[in-house]
């Protein structure tokens, strides 16, 4: 995912902690909690999105699935992606007004929303957003409560702060690509997950709020600086402590969980399908051997010198039978073994249709909120949001006038 000068900004303000000037509600008529479901534990937190592609527009989705009131400004013209409106589900839950930040009168109507929001959240190069006028000074100069969430690949400072970039780029110079893949082979690329959103989305989320706990503790809001390569190294903290010990090459397909491990892996079945194998424990290893029906002529799973004949068996027998065959062997034992479902076979997964891990919505079959929560449950409560449609009910809530 490309991020230039395009990116994401939020601001957000409680119900009960407003900026000057502020009215309305932010569960009042049109706002996030108007459909009448669950309001979610963030409701009251109001946050400001400049709108971008990536890890910002997913950031600001997850505060808003859980509750918080989001308003994206849109952009003249769309944020880079030529994705229908329709079907952005990155922009669920959210409220959009269009403001050309280059005009006169664009600037302006941020900092009147900075002024009245918890959060808010941008993802320009360093420095475009100052030269906007909507710069962390400028907004905390409004509202000194104010958490400003920069999200970026590189960050704010370093020699490649200013470059473009790419989540292949950015998990590539962390060590977390390299890690990837069969051994000979070049590193397998994971779409845009590991890097757009568990380096940078969830890090982003995690520092706004952390932030914000602080800001309503004592009254002074900061700069949380969430830089993709940050969040992609220090997910593979586990890992430089293992290989610190020794328990860990630094090279592909040659690990415990890398796939080097002939019982931790993914293995083609008869119909050209794959099953995933997960038996790392002694007793789930011994329940897999014997329903995969190899447990007497198995090698010992210690002995690391016949790993290759070990995985080589147990290739040959998953290839006797179809995934749905393998599945019914499996699926009501503890031997750790999954099917490899397409992203449109996974919400017809038995348990997570059972828990409706997917949710049909404005047409689109989509992931639920997540995490879960006891009391406050999030919810899908708007489509995504188109850009401009929400302009009066914003003005109206918000209490700020809107071009």
């Amino acid at each position: 995912m490309l991020h230039q000068q395009c990116q994401t900004a939020g601001g957000l303000m409680a119900a009960t902690d407003r900026g000057p000037g502020a009215s309305g509600s932010p569960s009042g008529p049109g706002g996030p909690a108007a459909s009448g479901g669950p309001a979610g534990p963030l409701a009251g937190v109001r946050v400001v999105e400049l709108a971008g592609i990536g890890p910002g527009p997913f950031a600001a989705m997850l505060l808003a699935d859980l509750g918080a009131d989001v308003v994206r400004v849109d952009r003249p013209g769309g944020a880079g992606l030529n994705i229908d409106p329709d079907y952005d589900v990155s922009n669920r839950n959210k409220r959009s007004v269009l403001l050309d930040l280059k005009s006169s009168d664009g600037p302006a109507a941020v900092l009147d929303l900075a002024e009245r929001a918890d959060i808010l959240i941008e993802g320009y190069r360093p420095g475009v957003a100052e030269r906007l006028g909507v710069g962390p000074e400028d907004c905390l100069g409004r509202n000194p409560r104010l958490v400003y969430g920069r999200m970026t690949g590189w960050g704010q400072e370093g020699p490649l702060a200013d470059r473009a970039g790419h989540d292949i780029a950015y998990i590539a110079v962390t060590g977390a690509l390299g890690m990837i893949g069969r051994p000979g082979e070049p590193p397998a690329i994971p779409a845009n997950v590991l890097g757009d959103y568990a380096g940078g989305s969830l890090y982003l989320v995690i520092g706004v709020l952390a932030a914000l706990q602080h800001a309503r503790a004592t009254g002074e809001g900061q700069v949380v600086d969430a830089a993709i390569v940050d969040g992609t190294a220090h997910l593979t903290a586990m890992i430089h402590g293992m290989m610190a010990a020794g328990g860990w090459q630094d090279r592909r397909g040659a690990n415990l969980l890398d796939g080097g491990c002939p019982f931790y892996g993914t293995y083609e079945t008869a119909d050209g399908e794959f099953m995933a194998v997960g038996a790392l424990e002694q007793r789930f290893y011994g329940e897999f051997v014997q329903l995969l029906g190899i447990a007497d002529a198995a090698p010992a799973r210690k002995d690391f010198g016949r790993w290759g004949e070990l995985r080589a068996a147990v290739a040959a027998r998953f290839k006797t039978r179809t995934r749905e065959e393998w599945t019914a062997v499996f699926q009501d034992s503890d031997a750790c073994v999954a099917p490899v479902l397409s992203l449109r076979e996974a919400p017809g997964h038995p348990h997570l249709a059972a828990r409706a891990t997917f949710t049909e919505h404005s047409g689109i079959t989509q992931p639920s909120p997540a995490p879960r929560f006891s009391a406050t449950p999030g919810a899908l409560r708007r489509p995504p949001a188109k850009p401009g449609a929400d302009a009066a009910e914003i003005a109206r809530d918000w209490g700020v006038p809107l071009p």
